[in-house]
């Protein structure tokens, strides 16, 4: 106990003396260095600044996409195994998911005006 006790303050000791190390040497922020990278080109608007809700749907529509390739990359490994029946499964999955993307598009979600 006491063996673990030593262990938890040296470790304690070196972070606080890691931290202290860092502020000692470190140069002084300025106006540019918190301001955030843009490949030098000035921020239009601030860095927390909300995405515009025409973003969600995208992002929807990638996540189902990526969702696809998460389950037709083991596919690929046992189609052969399985046979006729993993690929009827496939086109069945990908069906559904065309049927989301066809929805999406039917909607609006595409359009950018």
């Amino acid at each position: 106990m006491l063996g673990a006790l030593a262990a938890l303050a040296a470790v304690v000791l070196l972070v606080a003396a890691g931290y202290a190390v860092a502020r000692l040497v470190r140069l002084a922020p300025t106006a540019r260095d918190v301001l955030p990278f843009l490949s030098g080109a000035s921020p239009a608007e601030h860095a927390v600044s909300r995405y515009h809700v025409r973003w969600y749907p995208i992002t929807m529509v990638f996540l189902a996409f990526d969702m696809e390739m998460v389950f037709m990359y083991p596919w690929t490994l046992v189609v052969k195994e399985v046979g006729t029946t993993a690929v009827v499964e496939m086109f069945a999955f990908l069906a559904v998911l065309f049927a989301g993307v066809w929805y999406a598009r039917r909607e609006g979600v595409f359009r950018w005006t």
